[in-house]
């Protein structure tokens, strides 16, 4: 994409309104703009990175059999009465009538329309294991919406839902999402640490948070600092091997990470003084197991292999979508501006033109555009008439992790600047060695 040609509307100064970095530096770099109190239109960048961080999600869920589904927004709150939770859920559920006066809801989560459906099409344990899931558009009506898209009243949000035949295969299920969220988060560029939490009106004996460790954290956590020295890595997992399953979750859950709602101040003074620490933390995800709560309120029961009617097994499964565009901001950002990690950037790399308007700058600006798109890659091409320190200030605001600089002194030499945007470490080398540089760094992403 040329710049001239996108729309990018940059702002100067930062936003008054604007409390935490993540708000600033989107609103700054053009990525979002508010409509109404917690609710935003996604400008196009903005609205590419959180299409590049759906589909991270989309591909993890379906690495592990998981089936993708999209369940309507708009809710009866027949279903919700069944269950117990229309009264009880609270203000932050937007209740609404239709024009024949039916009482309906916009859904803040969708326990009951998912374990309706499966109650109407699943009859036989043949039918299990199964879990479904979807990326719609939540709103929940916040008292006190903030912090741009970290804390708004509509959000993306991915929702799975498992239905297993026993609490076993649902503990399985369970086991299953926390490896598959910890390769999830990884490929954003987060480390992102299961913790024991509150399960709040979805209810449930099981159930651990994600949180990403950021001082602008609504949420304050206590862990042991050998967490953080964890990672899932590139390992290879078969995602139907309970044992395996099992072992990541001891492996990532036995040390201690709690947040302020279930903290145990006697189990947290037993983990080594040196090790205890104590943060904040951004919620990105949470799963649970509720049993059989919602099954036996809905009527979702299968047939076993004894010939006996059972209630299903079931969990859930949240990330928020949007608000870990937010919390990767928190997590890496600078002075200057955003600091994309590879796997969720808008743009693969940016090309900056020292001096628009000379034909051989342009000429080899144009080539290295060319090629880096033949190759499936994705440039940002600055080819504004604008100075180079405004160029620079651009590029380091919206935050592409490499940057390729292209000027005439240079190309009299026959080299290019490669620059690393979190490193801020420069590179003189031809062109097509930076090509093959920024090929190879996303080869496999």
């Amino acid at each position: 994409m040329r710049l001239s040609r996108y729309f990018l509307p940059i702002l100067k100064e930062n936003p008054a309104d604007a409390q935490i970095v993540s708000h600033r530096l989107m609103l700054r770099a053009g990525m979002i703009k508010q409509s109404s109190a917690g609710i935003y239109s996604w400008l196009p960048m903005g609205f590419k990175v959180l299409r590049k961080i759906e589909n991270i999600v989309h591909e993890e869920q379906q690495r592990a059999g998981h089936i993708p589904m999209l369940m309507p927004t708009l809710q009866s709150a027949d279903l919700w009465r069944k269950s117990g939770r229309y009264d009880a859920y609270g203000p932050e559920m937007l209740r609404i009538n239709d024009r024949h006066d039916r009482e309906m809801l916009y859904g803040p989560t969708n326990e009951e329309l998912i374990t309706d459906m499966v109650a109407n099409f699943v009859g036989s344990y043949k039918s299990l294991p199964l879990t479904l899931y979807h990326v719609q558009w939540k709103f929940r009506d916040e008292v006190r919406p903030r912090f741009g898209v970290m804390r708004g009243r509509e959000f993306l949000m991915k929702d799975g839902y498992n239905f297993d035949l026993t609490k076993e295969d649902a503990l399985h299920a369970y086991n299953r999402h926390l490896v598959t969220y910890l390769r999830t988060y990884e490929r954003m560029g987060l480390q992102a640490i299961p913790m024991r939490a509150d399960s709040g009106p979805i209810g449930g004996d099981y159930t651990h948070e994600f949180l990403v460790l950021a001082d602008t954290g609504e949420s304050e956590v206590f862990y042991d600092s050998e967490i953080t020295d964890l990672s899932f890595g590139d390992r290879a997992i078969d995602f139907d091997d309970k044992a395996a399953c099992q072992s990541v979750m001891e492996e990532f859950t036995s040390r201690y990470a709690r947040t302020d709602e279930t903290h145990d101040a006697v189990a947290f003074n037993e983990v080594p003084e040196e090790r205890r620490r104590v943060a904040r933390g951004i919620e990105v995800g949470q799963i649970f197991y509720f049993g059989t709560e919602y099954s036996e309120k809905m009527g979702a029961m299968v047939q076993n292999e004894e010939g006996q009617r059972v209630p299903l097994h079931m969990g859930s499964h949240g990330i928020g979508v949007s608000r870990l565009l937010g919390a990767i901001i928190e997590a890496s950002h600078d002075d200057n501006g955003i600091i994309w990690p590879e796997g969720v950037t808008p743009f693969h790399c940016g090309i900056v033109n020292l001096k628009q308007g000379d034909e051989e700058a342009d000429a080899a600006c144009d080539a290295l555009y060319d090629s880096l798109t033949a190759l499936g890659l994705d440039p940002f091409y600055d080819d504004r008439k604008e100075r180079a320190g405004g160029k620079f200030a651009t590029m380091d605001l919206i935050g592409l992790p490499w940057r390729i600089t292209v000027g005439p002194r240079g190309l009299k030499n026959g080299v290019v600047e490669v620059t690393s945007r979190r490193t801020g470490e420069s590179e003189e080398m031809s062109p097509e060695l930076a090509i093959a540089k920024i090929a190879a760094i996303y080869e496999g992403l």
